[in-house]
């Protein structure tokens, strides 16, 4: 398996509770996304541990630069905040388990070996956030079919915000913006921002006094 994690003592500490297991074996460790990838390229893991957040490329678009490809390895995302948005993008983009780093070594090494057979181990927390999303989903409309965060990214593109400048107010990575602009393109049947940004405003995600205010 490889860890990826900025913080060395993270990566020190995994490195050391994952070798107890006879059967494991750590190949590598980065302390960031693209050191990741080419990493995932030269190595190709069975299991890759995923921080998200990150400097240069974060976890999330290690993730959805992953997706799709074939021989991918599975990924188990740790985090220190395992309530939030990202635990729910983390899983559509390809996350096999999602893990908060307060966990008990017992969890991480359960979720590793539910990995590497194609399983998941998810926390308490995340399973509550996707059983909600599915109920409000089935009354939200058109809209129910975007997360939360691509709901973000519509009403940024509303705005008529670039992919940089929507980077920079969400707080991720550009390519993350890219391809969540893809994903609300392909849920809504779009074909490309134009069309997006004229169903944000008819669907009241953002007004269009404040698209025009944005553009002046």
């Amino acid at each position: 398996m490889l860890i990826v994690d900025d913080h060395e003592v993270v990566r020190q500490g995994l490195r050391f509770v994952l070798e107890q297991e006879p059967d494991f074996q750590v190949v590598g460790e980065c302390a960031d996304g693209t050191a990741a990838l080419s990493a995932i390229k030269a190595i190709r893991p069975d299991v890759v541990m995923l921080d998200l957040i990150m400097p240069g490329m974060d976890g999330m678009s290690v993730l959805h630069t992953l997706r799709g490809e074939d021989g991918a390895p599975a990924v188990i995302v740790l985090t220190s905040a395992p309530g939030d948005e990202r635990a729910l993008e983390a899983v559509r983009a390809g996350a096999s388990s999602y893990v908060s780093k307060t966990a008990g070594v017992e969890r991480v090494v359960e979720a590793v070996r539910a990995a590497a057979s194609g399983g998941s181990v998810l926390d308490p927390v995340v399973t509550a956030l996707l059983v909600r999303e599915v109920r409000e989903s089935k009354d939200a409309g058109p809209l129910g079919r975007l997360s939360l965060r691509e709901r973000e990214v519509l009403a940024a593109l509303s705005h008529g915000r670039s992919n940089r400048e929507i980077a920079r107010t969400l707080s991720i990575g550009e390519q993350t913006v890219k391809s969540y602009v893809s994903s609300i393109l392909a849920k809504l049947g779009l074909q490309d921002r134009t069309q997006a940004a004229i169903f944000g405003l008819q669907q009241g995600v953002v007004t269009l006094g404040e698209a025009l205010r944005r553009r002046e």
